[in-house]
């Protein structure tokens, strides 16, 4: 094992709200909250739990307040929120959440056909939210989607990417997410993203999300991990589908980084066992398996 690759790592489960937010069945706050409660349990200290936007928009989020009021906190354990604007960011404060996430598109296409506007004009529309929850004690990330390819425009510039991380910088956002949103990249790839990001945020500050459309997700991540990269968003039995890509899965499953990252000797503080507890028990509701190896085939030896 070369001596650059860290040899702690921390996971921030992303299952609860971007993992659920596109499934077509209605998950109740009870569900929600069991999940959150089995990942907490499992020695997950990050967790995303939710999102303030227009249930018009995304209404499997439309019970954001019941499912944060619903949780039983753990000491050490950072819950975190999805705020679109200001009035996200009103509506998620009464909740009390640790960190609220931001976000722009190192793609201008995928910016103009998501939120209607340039990638500065989107940065600078949270400018303001992210002034309020600094001021009200809130830690702010900013999650960078598109930064190696984009439906649209396809492969995107390392140069785009510095160019996003700068803006989120400048607004005052803390660390950000080096998302590959629809799964396209490959590890040279990925480490251009995250050096342009580097550019603006030290490693401590940086993380990836790795989505799993074309298997590359694991490679991506020992990618990532060369460069000293130690904080990285997965999503429990793989939930969140890629809607840009029928039928693709979408982030990689929590299960097989931590199983990767185990075998590697890298330590998680995550219980691998009580893990796939977890993605067993929201696959079980949604009424499928696992999208995820390692559980799959941990339940297969369980079973035998």
């Amino acid at each position: 094992m070369t001596s650059s690759i860290p040899s702690r790592v921390r996971l921030i489960d992303v299952g609860p709200r971007d993992g659920l937010q596109n499934e077509k069945t209605p998950v109740p706050a009870a569900v929600k909250i069991e999940l959150v409660h089995r990942l907490q349990q499992a020695g997950l200290k990050e967790i995303e739990v939710t999102s303030y936007v227009s249930p018009k928009w995304v209404p499997q989020m439309a019970d954001n307040h019941e499912v944060m009021s619903g949780i039983t906190r753990q000491s050490g354990v950072a819950y975190s929120v999805l705020t679109p604007n200001l009035k996200g960011f009103d509506a998620a404060v009464l909740d009390q959440p640790d960190e609220i996430v931001v976000f722009g598109s190192a793609s201008e296409a995928f910016s103009q056909r998501n939120i209607n506007c340039s990638i500065a004009e989107s940065i600078e529309r949270f400018a303001p939210v992210v002034e309020a929850a600094l001021a009200a004690g809130i830690r702010v990330r900013g999650a960078m989607s598109c930064t190696v390819g984009c439906p649209y425009e396809g492969d995107i510039a390392p140069e785009r990417v510095a160019y996003l991380a700068g803006l989120l910088k400048g607004i005052g956002v803390q660390r950000v997410d080096v998302a590959d949103t629809i799964g396209v990249g490959t590890p040279r790839k990925v480490q251009k993203a995250l050096e342009a990001t580097l550019q603006h945020f030290g490693i401590d500050d940086v993380s990836g999300h790795f989505h799993d459309t074309y298997g590359q997700a694991l490679s991506n991540t020992l990618a990532a991990l060369e460069l000293g990269v130690w904080n990285y968003q997965s999503s429990v039995a793989g939930l969140g589908g890629c809607p840009y890509a029928k039928g693709a899965t979408g982030n990689v499953a929590t299960e097989d980084v931590v199983y990767m990252l185990h075998g590697m000797g890298v330590e998680t503080g995550i219980d691998l066992d009580l893990l796939i507890d977890a993605g067993a028990y929201i696959s079980g509701f949604l009424d499928r398996k696992p999208h995820s190896r390692a559980a799959n085939a941990l339940l297969t030896k369980r079973a035998g």
